[in-house]
């Protein structure tokens, strides 16, 4: 085999390694779980969550990039208190008129191997806003019962209630915020 050649295979074949495909995971719904807190008249911090979520990720590891689509069932909320079905009223959710929300990243920041930051558009109510999520933690390998390779991630952003025309009793209820989405998803 002549040298040329050789080095040209060689260039190839790491080419190729380089320019590996992005990787779509479904979100997992068991094990993908949105929580937000804020402030009740200062007396205590107050946690909520929606049990229904659906979306995908596509992550590709050698490249270093990835999106994220999220759509929250607004109508899963469960504040673990007769306040659930208050919350779906207009003054907040308004869960009749806006069923979902959705999150839609435009950029996926990473550190070594792993995202810090997804910036994206948040949708509540149909309002759309800029944010950025901080990844506090992210995990890929092959998940041990599906025998399949799955990613998970914790990731938190703060928002202003106001923005999203679900201001009422600010500020007595803090019109500050947090999101914490604990997220699984499995390769599709």
């Amino acid at each position: 085999m002549k040298p040329q050649f050789a080095t040209m295979i060689l260039t190839l074949v790491a080419a190729g390694s380089a320019f590996a495909a992005p990787e779509t995971f479904i979100i997992d719904s068991n094990h993908t779980l949105p929580r937000f807190s804020y402030s009740h008249f200062g007396y205590s911090t107050q946690v909520s969550r929606f049990d229904k979520t659906t979306g995908k990720i596509i992550y590709d590891k050698d490249a270093k990039t990835g999106s994220v689509d999220i759509v929250i069932d607004m109508k899963s909320v469960d504040t673990g208190t007769l306040l659930t079905q208050h919350i779906h009223g207009e003054d907040f959710f308004d869960t009749a008129k806006y069923p979902t929300a959705t999150f839609t990243s435009t950029k996926v920041i990473f550190q070594g191997n792993k995202p810090v930051e997804v910036d994206g558009n948040l949708t509540i109510k149909g309002i759309t806003k800029p944010v950025t999520l901080t990844v506090s933690s992210f995990q890929a390998m092959p998940h041990p019962m599906m025998k399949k390779d799955a990613i998970g991630a914790n990731a938190t952003v703060t928002v202003k209630r106001s923005d999203f025309n679900a201001g009422k009793y600010a500020p007595y209820v803090s019109d500050e915020v947090t999101i914490d989405i604990a997220v699984e998803a499995i390769k599709e």
